[in-house]
């Protein structure tokens, strides 16, 4: 015997062995439809019997096999059913002849045969045969069940008169010598009449007699057959046999105990009822029925036990028996079916390690020359047999080399679907999975080397198939999971061959489905690059939308009471790990940021790399990039514009490596770090874009606040310089800009600002909205430096209060009762009083214009935008008032401010006042200028500029109103100062070098005295005429501007003549005389109420005569301060009347 059945089991030695084949030519798919209802019909129910006969159907067996039915009746084909078409009655001698031709291969074992003959119609189909059955169709054959059935029970009748003939013990008659084919040669010219040979020729019979018994359903007789078999063929050494008695007493006693089977589908060997043996089903019942039909007692059942042997026993005696069979080279079949019967009993007591040395023992057994197709099988039942004892490593192993035996060079075609098919069974064994997701949790399990060489396999059985896809999607796979395993020169060879494939037919992530069902999912290149970190990113300061704060305030509903909650806490800390708390807006490009790595040891280029999201109708733009070798973190941004608003989710990436397109999901990358990946996308707003008149500034803003300067300028003035900044803005978005609100701060600067440094007009800007998209706007605002101009050097002398020509102008001093002293001016900060003064000192200012616009959409919903401009302006020192104090004037209503004014530019510079001839200065020049102007009433200023409660002492309160008169002081000044070479001017501010003492000395005494001679006001250098002769009207009025009510006062009037020498005379009572007494009485006057009181003098000579006017010291004068008391001087001329005639 030289053909294996791999698929043998113990309980087929209980079968009937039928063939079923076809005669002529029959369509394949009509044979096997008959071929599958046949062999339906596996068990029968003996007629007037509880036996079943079981039958075992085989539509190809080798003739060769057949001979070697003595020796196990099972491998006899007992039984022949062909099946042939004939459509005609001509045809039928030659199809029957054809019948018997097949009858006459198994001639010589055969108990029955039968032919169905389809399509063959009329008289000859009408004969009755019982060896032949006419079907008029292959649809049309509903009784083929029920001629099997009968076929079964004429076979049944044969095997049992043979069983019969040959168990009952005919002494006297010779008994033959069963043989196997090989040793029909070694028995020639033996002794036949020698004890021995007779004890062999009666232990081989008792042995057969066992098969048949085990055949016809006599389980309890096949034992104790195969029990006197053993002893005998023990006895005379005859191993070949005895083995074959001690498999047979196994199998007899597999079937006892395991019913259900050991070919690895429970009752696949069983009709459709399921039903066991009656024998089998009912042992454990003491009146069942044996199979002659008589009532056994206990006895048999407890006899039926002691013969059969227990599951160990089994094991044993297999291992025996194979033993026996390798004594014999021709006898390797039987030995390697016998280990897989083994094997299969060993599998169901879940023995695996003995089941083990079984199968090796059959890996080695050598038979003839097997054929590749032989090869592809013994190696699948070996994978199949190692798969069901659990060892799946094993079982891969062997299942590969029928794998790659099905491509064996010896092939004229090889089959590389059936290797393919076969690879694709081994991947369990090695832990292998198809889907990249069992590889990206956890660590690798399996080894690597193996698994990588199976996968090579596989993309070159893909290669030979023909289909590249096919190639690309385990390479792919390949490069995916084994990428910590490879080589830097397999890297490269794997990438080199995936870039092969992949420019014929391009990786996707569609799912392949195989011709057998089986679907391959994609392979995203999650390594290439591998991602660490995905960051969404906020838009540019200048574009993030911010809420119009509303009345009751925003958040309110995500308040809580309580101050902390744990279960408020963890609420928002997913709330926080899924979205953002800032928005990206409609239309407006947004950008995700990921650090990713490149593994590779060479150069990485990723094409049309992009976002993957959802919720929200989103444009990714496609980036490539190139990943240098083994290249760290490297960042990458991925942009894209969404185009609807609501919520919108980055789930992950697409790219494009070796020419294979890949989705890669973040829920796939466990180790990816996120801020979270929802955010909200609020609707369409304009976008503002601003240039200006200036230069873009090298200095960068940077605010307490911390927002970003979008636009940084910067400008070069001299102190008091103003300068407009002319700013375009531009609409470069696609929605109307309909709202705009301009505001200003000034930023880290000490400088102490006089004036408005930004001041602008909205409206002029206002009036060109709404702002279409493209549509420019023009912006103007005015940058105006004044900073302090005081100066604590004192570069000239001092002044002496007698009369000197500054910057020519002739200053007298008239005569005064009360004069003060002049007071020097007291430095701002004393501490830089001892420095040494740095007039090149460059000093900076910053501020920041902010621009709050809105429009379209947005607007709508409430977001606007801001825009900042940050300006940069450093301020060159132009003039500095180094000193300044005051000299009375001619009138008391005015005085003389003093300033020593330096030039501290390198240019020739001019300085003027209102009224005041220019004064020249060069480079470096310090000059002093008069300036004569009329004195400030203070008093009507209120107490504060603004709400006296928001300073928090007196002192601010008394600064901020110092601020005030010198703001007075300077617009009543306009000094202005201009650079011709450069045709630059700008103002000079004196309102931070004015002290306490000169703002008292510029103010208006709160009693205000006019003296009136004949109706003209006397003051300054006035003179009044009159006439000898004629008295002359005198008037005295007094105005009260301070807080209280002042007087009574009391002031007397002595005229005088001064004859320029330093001599005054009073004696006067012969030229001048009273019209009435010559002391005023002058009663209390409210607040800004006024007295006048009236007199006369009569001049009796012509001259000119002065008025000393004197106030009697009093309680009510003593309590007032004396520069309260400062009365204008008299001057009257009196001539003759003549004189004036003549005039």
């Amino acid at each position: 015997m030289s053909v294996p059945d791999y698929m043998q089991c113990a309980e087929d030695h209980q079968t009937l062995l039928v063939v079923v084949q076809p005669i002529g030519i029959v369509p394949e798919e009509s044979f096997f439809r008959i071929y599958k209802r046949i062999s339906a019909v596996s068990q029968v129910n003996v007629r007037d019997s509880q036996r079943v006969l079981y039958i075992r159907y085989r539509h190809h067996y080798p003739p060769e096999n057949n001979e070697w039915g003595d020796f196990q009746t099972h491998r006899k084909v007992v039984g022949l059913i062909t099946i042939t078409d004939c459509y005609s009655a001509k045809d039928w001698p030659q199809t029957f002849e054809k019948f018997h031709l097949q009858k006459e291969m198994y001639g010589s074992t055969l108990y029955d045969s039968r032919l169905f003959v389809f399509g063959l119609q009329g008289e000859i189909a009408e004969q009755p045969r019982t060896d032949v059955a006419f079907y008029p169709s292959y649809d049309e054959c509903e009784t083929v069940e029920k001629r099997i059935e009968d076929f079964i029970e004429s076979l049944f009748i044969v095997l049992e008169s043979k069983r019969l003939d040959r168990a009952t013990d005919k002494s006297g008659d010779k008994i033959p010598l069963l043989c196997v084919p090989f040793e029909k040669k070694d028995f020639v010219g033996l002794d036949t009449d020698s004890r021995h040979y007779k004890k062999r020729c009666q232990g081989r019979m008792r042995k057969h007699v066992g098969d048949l018994c085990l055949q016809a359903g006599m389980l309890q007789d096949s034992l104790v057959h195969y029990h006197m078999a053993v002893e005998l063929l023990r006895s005379v050494n005859d191993f070949l046999w005895l083995g074959a008695a001690l498999e047979g007493l196994c199998s007899a006693s597999v079937i006892y105990h395991y019913p259900g089977g050991t070919g690895g589908k429970v009752g696949s060997r069983r009709a459709q009822g399921g039903s066991l043996s009656a024998e089998a089903g009912n042992r454990h019942r003491p009146g069942a029925l044996t199979s002659n039909g008589i009532n056994a007692d206990t006895s048999a059942e407890i006899g039926r036990a002691k013969n059969c042997l227990s599951p160990e026993d089994i094991i044993d005696k297999y291992k025996e028996a194979i033993s026996y069979y390798g004594k014999y080279k021709n006898a390797g079949v039987i030995e390697l079916e016998a280990c897989v019967k083994a094997v299969r009993v060993l599998a169901i007591q879940k023995r695996s390690m003995e089941a083990s040395e079984f199968l090796q023992n059959a890996v080695y057994i050598n038979l003839r020359q097997l054929s590749e197709e032989e090869k592809i099988q013994r190696y699948s039942i070996l994978s199949e047999l190692y798969e069901r004892i659990g060892f799946h490593r094993k079982s891969a192993f062997f299942k590969r080399i029928a794998a790659m035996q099905c491509a064996a060079p010896s092939i004229p075609e090889p089959g590389w679907r059936a290797c393919y098919k076969l690879l694709l069974e081994t991947l369990p064994g090695y832990s292998l999975s198809l889907d990249p997701k069992d590889f990206s949790k956890g660590t690798h399990r399996g080894w690597a080397a193996v698994q990588m060489r199976l996968l090579h396999e596989l993309v070159y059985a893909s290669r030979r198939m023909g289909n590249p896809a096919l190639c690309v999607r385990h390479l792919s796979f390949l490069l995916q999971t084994m990428l910590d395993f490879l080589s830097d020169q397999e890297k490269k060879d794997v990438t080199q061959s995936l870039e092969s494939y992949t420019a014929k037919c391009p990786g996707t992530m569609e799912f392949i489905t195989l011709p057998d069902g089986l679907k391959l999912p994609p392979v995203p290149f999650t390594k290439l690059p591998i991602v660490r970190s995905v960051k969404l990113l906020n838009l540019p300061t200048s574009l993030r939308p911010h809420k119009m704060k509303s009345l009751l305030g925003q958040n309110v509903s995500t308040k809580s009471p309580f101050i902390y909650s744990p279960i408020i806490a963890h609420s928002r800390g997913e709330e926080r790990n899924k979205k953002i708390d800032f928005q990206w807006v409609q239309g407006d490009v947004c950008e995700v940021q990921l650090m990713v790595y490149n593994p590779m040891p060479f150069e990485l280029r990723v094409e049309n790399m992009g976002l993957l999201t959802t919720g929200v109708e989103f444009e990714s733009l496609p980036a490539a990039l190139s990943l240098p070798a083994e290249s760290g973190l490297y960042p990458v941004t991925l942009v894209g514009v969404p185009q609807t608003t609501g919520q919108i989710t980055v789930n992950g990436y697409h790219t494009s490596v070796f020419g294979v397109f890949s989705d890669c999901l973040l829920d796939n990358l466990p180790g990816v770090k996120t801020n979270g990946c929802t955010v909200e996308v609020i609707p369409a707003l304009p976008r503002l874009q601003i240039s200006t008149s200036l230069p873009r500034s090298a200095h960068t803003l940077q605010p307490s606040s911390g927002d970003e300067i979008s636009t940084n300028v910067s400008v070069q003035l001299y102190n008091g310089e103003t300068q407009q900044l002319i700013i375009k803005l531009e609409n470069i978005g696609t929605e109307p800009l309909e709202k705009l609100e301009v505001t200003a701060k000034t930023v880290n600067t000490k400088e102490k600002l006089y004036g408005d440094f930004l001041s602008w007009k909205l409206e002029d800007t206002l009036s060109q909205f709404p702002l279409k998209p493209g549509k420019i706007a023009t912006f103007t605002v005015n940058i105006k430096v004044k900073l302090d101009f005081s100066c604590q050097e004192n570069l000239l002398q001092d002044l002496s209060d007698d009369g000197i020509s500054v910057s020519g102008l002739p200053l007298s001093s008239p005569f005064r009762q009360v004069v003060k002293p002049r007071v020097e001016t007291k430095p701002i900060n004393p501490q830089e009083s001892s420095k040494v003064g740095d007039f090149s000192h460059v000093k900076t200012l910053e501020a920041i214009l902010n621009f709050k616009y809105s429009g379209g959409p947005g607007h709508v919903e409430g977001y606007y935008r801001n825009l900042s401009l940050g300006l940069h302006v450093e301020v060159e020192p132009s003039v500095f008032f180094t000193r300044v104090s005051t000299l009375p004037a001619t009138s008391t209503r005015q005085c003389h401010l003093l300033l020593d004014v330096f030039n501290s530019t390198e240019h020739e510079l001019t300085i003027s006042a209102r009224n005041n001839e220019d004064l020249i200065l060069h480079a470096g020049e310090c000059q002093r200028m008069a300036i004569q102007v009329d004195k400030f009433n203070f008093e009507s200023f209120p107490e504060s500029p603004t709400d006296g409660t928001q300073f928090a002492n007196a002192k601010q309160l008394e600064e901020e109103r110092q601020q005030a008169k010198g703001l007075e002081i300077n617009s009543k000044l306009d000094i202005c100062w201009k650079i011709p070479s450069l045709k630059r001017e700008g103002e000079a501010s004196v309102e931070g070098v004015l002290n306490q003492l000169v703002l008292e000395h510029l103010q208006l005494a709160p009693l205000q005295w006019d003296i009136l001679v004949d109706g003209k006001l006397c003051d300054c250098d006035i003179v009044v005429n009159c006439k000898v002769g004629d008295p002359i009207p005198l008037e005295v009025k007094l105005t009260n501007w301070s807080k209280h009510s002042v007087g009574p006062f009391a002031l007397t009037m002595t005229p005088y003549q001064d004859y320029q020498n330093g001599v005054h005379n009073y004696e006067l009572q012969d030229a001048i005389t009273f019209v009435g007494s010559n002391t005023f009485y002058i009663d209390s006057v409210k607040p800004t109420k006024d007295s006048v009181y009236f007199g006369a003098l009569l001049f009796l000579y012509t001259g000119d005569f002065y008025l000393n006017i004197k106030f009697h010291e009093d309680n009510c004068s003593r309590e007032l301060p004396l520069s309260w008391f400062c009365l204008p001087s008299v001057h009257i001329r009196a001539m003759e009347p003549t004189v004036q005639t003549k005039l």
